[in-house]
Order: structure tokens, then C-alpha cells, then sequence
């Protein structure tokens, strides 16, 4: 089983492509108030650090409890914007692919034991009711296909970039 849902694979592929972006795509908004590349990055190593500190914390407890983050703030309050493009993209790289390796080495009956205590109707991306239980495995699992979704906003952004 690939305990990290191949996100390391995930990861290196869209590093690969990223890393021919030019500074200037980078940085331009597809509409006012909407997230530039450099931002939704910003904010999927904000998700990543998060995160982190998740899943470890859910390896030696009994629950799922995360600390909930306001992404709006976070991007703002760091200003990735101003940030240079591949130290954005090398870092989310590096964080993304320690996230795989906490993802592989977290044990398989932590992983599965189910969790009735959970905030994942709030911290997820696809939310588990609160009244029914939950995994780390599905937590972790719920990471990667967030991150997907943002890989995703970011060629869609870069694309829109080509087109002017």
C-alpha cells in the first residue's frame, strides 16, 4: 500500500512543471481578490505545516482535533505575493515531501483506528459528519486530494496567464 497516497510523485511532477514559470505568470490574479499562483501555493505550504503538526499530534492521541486557520489571513499576513517563485515552490517541495514521509512511516493501526472525537466537519476538505467516526489514514488521504484540487486552481491560473 502507498501509505502516502502517491503524493510524493504528485509533488515532483508539478515541481517539474512549475519550475519553467516565469516570475511575472506567477504573480499575476486571474480577477480581483482571487489568488495568484504564488499565493495558492502560499497557501498549500500554510496547509502543509498545518497539517503536519495534525498528524502528528493525532499519532499519540485518541482523537482528531485540529487547530482550525483562517487561509485568507495566513496568505495576507506572509504575503507570499511578494516572495520569490521557486523559493515558494522549493520549499512547498521540501514540506511536501516530508509530509510523505510522516505519511509512510505513521503506523497502520494508528492510521486506521477510528476516532469518534473529530473536528473533520470543520478542518477537512471533504468533511466527516461529526457524529460519525474517522481515520488519520482518511485525514491524511483528505490532504493530498485537497492539494490536488489547488495543484489544479494553479495550472488553471497559469493558463489563463498564456492566453493574454
Amino acid at each position: 500500500m502507498n501509505k502516502d497516497y502517491n503524493l510524493k510523485e504528485v509533488v515532483l511532477a508539478a515541481f517539474e512543471q512549475f519550475m519553467t514559470i516565469e516570475e511575472s505568470d506567477a504573480e499575476k490574479r486571474p480577477a480581483p481578490g482571487k489568488w495568484s499562483a504564488k499565493e495558492i501555493i502560499g497557501h498549500l505550504i500554510d496547509s502543509a505545516a498545518n497539517n503536519q503538526g495534525r498528524f502528528v499530534r493525532a499519532q499519540n492521541s485518541n482523537d482528531l482535533i485540529g487547530v482550525e486557520y483562517n487561509q485568507d489571513e495566513w496568505v495576507t499576513a506572509q504575503n507570499y505575493q511578494g516572495e520569490n517563485w521557486h523559493d515558494l515552490i522549493i520549499l512547498w517541495r521540501q514540506f511536501n515531501l516530508h509530509l510523505a514521509h510522516v505519511m509512510n512511516q505513521t503506523p497502520d493501526d494508528i492510521r486506521t483506528m477510528e476516532r469518534t472525537n473529530h473536528n473533520l466537519h470543520v478542518i477537512a476538505y471533504n468533511p466527516v459528519p461529526e457524529n460519525e467516526h474517522a481515520t488519520l489514514d482518511y485525514f491524511m488521504q483528505d490532504y493530498v486530494v485537497h492539494l490536488k484540487h489547488h495543484l489544479g486552481q494553479v495550472r488553471e491560473v497559469l493558463a489563463m496567464g498564456d492566453k493574454e
